[in-house]
């Protein structure tokens, strides 16, 4: 009976998978301009500004590096409070995956999965800078994903007749 088997693919073998590899930061920036004074000046609320951005790096062919770039940067009036900088990246091997879906997959499920790790980063640099730790909301990276694509298309149709964008 095992004869039988050892010489047949399983069905599962070519069934698409993804697998992380690995975690890392590539950039950590945390400024405080305003040290050791601005964390004992106290005051009304900051503002914050945040800003997300992911970036796909091709490695080798299954293996695929995904990178969110976090910004965030809190003011008192004119006045920096701080200013962060995060480039985290996480390392997937995705294999059998149809090529329709290969985009989704890195823009979308890649950076969900390890944006928990780069929040937790920026909360517990923000929190060792003096200031109470940054929890940024959950992201909708699928909508991110959409409003890229919509963007994307506009610039296609943009273009004069006869010219590719780049």
């Amino acid at each position: 009976m095992s004869d039988e088997t050892q010489g047949s693919a399983s069905p599962q073998a070519n069934a698409p998978s993804m697998n992380m590899v690995g975690q890392y930061i590539r950039d950590l920036s945390f400024e405080n301009p305003g040290a050791p004074g601005s964390i004992m000046a106290g005051g009304g609320n900051p503002a914050f500004n945040v800003s997300i951005s992911v970036a796909v790096k091709k490695q080798s062919d299954d293996i695929y590096a995904v990178e969110l770039t976090l910004n965030a940067k809190a003011n008192r009036e004119a006045t920096v409070l701080f200013n962060v900088e995060l480039v985290y990246g996480g390392v997937f091997r995705l294999r059998n995956v149809p090529e329709a879906t290969l985009s989704q997959l890195l823009m979308i499920e890649c950076p969900r999965l390890i944006f928990p790790f780069a929040r937790q980063v920026l909360a517990s640099v923000t929190q060792q800078g003096g200031f109470p730790p940054l929890m940024m909301e959950p992201v909708d990276f699928a909508s991110i994903y959409r409003q890229n694509l919509a963007a994307l298309a506009a610039k296609q149709n943009a273009a004069p007749a006869g010219e590719q964008p780049n």
